[in-house]
């Protein structure tokens, strides 16, 4: 099937150079393989787009394209067609300028900068270094560059020599009919240079491990689970610049409290007495120190008694959560003969006072219904 590079390309079929020109900048920023590595799809668009670039882009095959089609440009394409494993055109600089250099180095003569691998790690810090913010000390270990060769990766400058093949441009030039294809140097790999004696301490890469320190700012209020981003704090590559390092928040067991979102769990156990009569406890709070609380009578297990703002500042705001006081009972294991005897007199006292009360309940619906 023909093609139809106004199609291709998404513009009329009476759009100017300019407007061409900016719909080829757009999908071949979006497609250029640098941007999806190991897309076949998105190698396939970018070829395409490209040979249809170069024929709307010339006036004359324009012309030609436009008077007889795809078969008028047939002797010009060759029958190889567009082979120059999908690398952008001489004139993809002129084009793009700073642009595309932003997003992959610059194309042609000039080498790419790398970006080096992303790093994470846990840090754990305790539940107060979390509720009022800190800086702590991380110490971790990254690619840096190498302190012997500095980066070259040559055990000294007369082992670093340029490449014969491309002539130190780290690409080759192809022309193929009426076009001109750069690809990287097969035998430099886009270097520019052979390495005749590499670095014995980073073996020739340039970089090699190394303990790094930096400070970490723990927000306040930050919870279990949360990701901090360090940027430039990831391996760092020879020839461009760091990747970022990522550091999740492990927040410690804490001896008093459980957390619950931006609320904080207290278990206060209360003997059965206390619980039934009421009674007063001191309970701690995350600031230090305590704070005093009311037990109303008959409280049963588990009810939760709430203090409003003593819990966890919430990120990125000057609310508070609450801390819960949540009631267990202690229920006593060992009694004497004479505890035992009392809780009997309280167990009959119970059972006496129920008994009763059901007489009553059955005395009154018995005058009700006779």
């Amino acid at each position: 099937m023909a093609k139809d590079y106004y199609r291709i390309l998404g513009v009329s079929r009476n759009a100017t150079q300019e407007e061409i020109k900016s719909a080829f900048r757009k999908l071949a920023l979006k497609y250029h393989p640098d941007r999806n590595p190991g897309n076949k799809e998105a190698e396939a668009k970018f070829k395409e787009i490209n040979e249809a670039y170069e024929v709307l882009s010339n006036p004359e095959k324009r012309k030609m394209y436009d008077a007889y089609g795809e078969e008028g440009l047939r002797e010009g394409f060759g029958s190889s067609g567009f082979s120059g494993g999908f690398e952008a055109f001489s004139d993809f600089d002129d084009i793009f300028g700073g642009v595309f250099e932003s997003f992959f180095g610059d194309i042609g003569v000039r080498k790419r900068k790398t970006r080096g691998e992303d790093l994470k790690y846990e840090l754990e810090i305790s539940l107060e270094d979390a509720f009022k913010g800190s800086k702590l000390d991380f110490e971790y270990e990254r690619l840096d560059v190498c302190e012997v060769c500095s980066g070259k990766g040559a055990k000294d400058s007369n082992s670093i020599k340029k490449c014969t093949t491309c002539g130190g441009r780290g690409r080759v030039q192809y022309s193929q009919g009426f076009f001109s294809f750069t690809q990287t140097c097969p035998r430099c790999h886009g270097e520019g240079k052979i390495i005749t004696q590499p670095c014995t301490n980073c073996n020739g890469r340039g970089v090699a491990n190394r303990k790094n320190k930096i400070s970490i700012k723990i927000p306040a209020g930050v919870d279990n689970g949360t990701i901090l981003k360090v940027r430039g704090g990831g391996d760092v590559h020879p020839d461009g610049y760091a990747g970022d390092l990522y550091i999740e928040i492990k927040i410690k067991h804490h001896h008093h409290f459980e957390r619950n979102g931006d609320d904080l769990i207290y278990n206060a156990v209360l003997d059965i007495w206390d619980a039934v009569l009421g009674c007063e406890i001191e309970v701690p709070i995350i600031d230090g120190g305590k704070t005093k609380i009311k037990i109303p009578p008959a409280t049963n297990h588990g009810k939760i008694l709430r203090i409003q703002d003593k819990g966890m500042p919430s990120a990125n705001s000057k609310k508070r959560g609450d801390l819960l006081v949540k009631v267990s009972l202690n229920i006593p294991q060992q009694l004497t003969d004479e505890q035992k005897e009392l809780f009997i007199k309280l167990r009959d006292s119970f059972k006496k006072a129920e008994s009763q009360e059901k007489k009553n309940e059955g005395g009154f619906f018995k005058k009700i219904f006779t």
